[in-house]
């Protein structure tokens, strides 16, 4: 599973690429218990805040 580091900058860009919709907005982003571990939110992650817990 993935896990949103403090280094989230809230671009949205994650959530969007979600391909189960397992993030959610706040002050940083965050990834539920849903993911599959695809990466695809690292993929497109500008700070490289989605790393694999």
């Amino acid at each position: 599973m993935y896990k949103i580091s403090n280094d989230c900058i809230a671009c949205g860009a994650c959530e969007a690429e979600c391909p189960v919709g397992a993030i959610t907005a706040g002050d940083i982003y965050v990834i539920s218990d849903a993911c599959i571990d695809c990466g695809a939110c690292a993929d497109v992650c500008p700070v490289d805040a989605p790393q694999p817990e």
